[in-house]
């Protein structure tokens, strides 16, 4: 388990203001968040304009999912090499197998969430949580309450408490179905980050923060087929640098909110070059 050296205090919560100000939109105006959302649609554009995608885009849909897969694996403790999660079958041995096996399911999962998740968020996190437990804990399926710990061996910030993660995530649910104006980027990042300093669940919380992440991005029309997997590009970047991002978040200053924010929108770019390269080994005929 690797220390962020982050203040133990919550993030700013993510609620709806009484006056119908949307938060989001504040966030999108930090500095250096336009830039970021510009970069990354361009390299979106860019693979969604590979002539590959015209004819084989499903075949890049999947390899993109092995990968988000493995890279999101990989940041909770199961660093694999790829073609060893390409070969394997089977994921019930080891705990490093199950974090792959989890992944993977999350991954496939995602996909069928996405009518849902403006509507019900909290339905579609208790379902990601079901999937990745694959049904063998007590608490499977719902937020984690008084005197559960929490099992995540990539965060070690002070977890929030049981009431304050309630009242926060209702605060997350109430943002998603309002809908916002700001970019999906900055609603996909905060989703994420929100997620992981919360860790709602006893287990799994980084790989359903991150399938949360893919979910908004393909949802909102920024990625629809699911070919640029930020889970890539995160574990790219790698866990300090992926842990003082998130410290940023949580220190819900707009230089830290910003510096998560546009983190997240260089796992994104990377995830889309991950992509491209795969369009062009299709291309080859070397894939």
């Amino acid at each position: 388990m690797s220390t962020t050296g982050a203040s133990a205090g919550p993030p700013p919560s993510p609620r709806t203001t009484p006056n119908g100000e949307d938060p989001l939109a504040a966030l999108a105006a930090l500095p250096g968040v336009a830039e970021a959302v510009e970069s990354v649609r361009k390299a979106v554009d860019r693979v969604y304009g590979h002539r590959i995608m015209r004819r084989r885009s499903n075949a890049v849909t999947a390899e993109a999912a092995l990968r988000g897969a493995r890279g999101s694996a990989a940041l909770s403790g199961a660093d694999w090499a790829l073609e060893e999660v390409r070969r394997r079958t089977d994921f019930s041995g080891d705990d490093e197998a199950r974090v792959l096996g989890a992944a993977l399911r999350l991954t496939a999962e995602a996909g069928q969430l996405l009518s849902i998740w403006r509507q019900s968020p909290l339905r579609v996190l208790a379902r990601l949580h079901l999937v990745a437990a694959a049904g063998k804990e007590d608490s499977v399926g719902r937020p984690r309450q008084a005197g559960e710990s929490v099992d995540e061996p990539l965060v070690e910030l002070p977890p929030p408490g049981a009431a304050e993660v309630s009242g926060r995530l209702e605060g997350l649910s109430e943002l998603i179905i309002a809908g916002s104006s700001a970019p999906a980027l900055v609603t996909a990042a905060v989703v994420h980050g929100e997620l992981l300093a919360l860790r709602p669940f006893v287990s799994r919380n980084g790989l359903i923060a991150r399938t949360a992440e893919r979910i908004v991005l393909v949802g909102s029309g920024l990625d629809p087929k699911s070919v640029c997997p930020a889970e890539v590009g995160h574990a790219e970047l790698g866990r300090a640098a992926y842990l003082a991002a998130l410290d940023g978040y949580v220190s819900g200053t707009p230089d830290g909110m910003a510096a998560w924010i546009t983190h997240c929108a260089r796992a994104v770019e990377l995830g889309a070059r991950e992509s491209t390269a795969v369009c062009e080994a299709l291309q080859r005929g070397a894939a």
